[in-house]
């Protein structure tokens, strides 16, 4: 995944805004310390962490990543906070992905239309010089 590392990433969800995203995220690009090493350092709760861990993999995985479907549904239903974290995990990583997605299409889309007007203006010079 490339991306705009100037860019300000924010995800909004009923519990308000999660600058959280930002951290996870960056430590997901760039391989620094764990996911669940940010967030314990964080101050969530290990039920939370292992929630948004599995609804991470699950959301990437429904964006059209190679990654697992991973829900522990005994515990996402007797757990609140397992059940956040999974619900938080899934949104914000299927959104991430979605989003690199979409970037790169329009990137391709974007070279694919530079290449065509260098081609037509390549055959617009030779024409001319026949």
């Amino acid at each position: 995944m490339s991306g705009n590392p100037g860019s300000t990433v924010r995800f909004v969800y009923r519990h308000g805004v999660s600058m959280l995203t930002v951290s996870v995220l960056i430590c997901l690009l760039s391989g620094c310390q764990s996911t669940r090493e940010a967030m314990i350092a964080e101050g969530y709760p290990a039920p939370f962490v292992d929630g948004f861990e599995a609804g991470c993999s699950s959301g990437r995985q429904a964006a059209g990543a190679l990654s697992d479907f991973r829900k522990d549904v005994p515990r996402y239903l007797q757990q609140p906070l397992y059940a956040q974290g999974w619900d938080d995990g899934f949104r914000q990583c299927q959104a991430a992905l979605e989003s690199a997605i979409e970037r790169e299409l329009h990137d391709s889309d974007r070279r694919d239309r530079e290449w065509r007007r260098h081609v037509d203006q390549a055959m617009a010079k030779a024409l001319r010089s026949s």
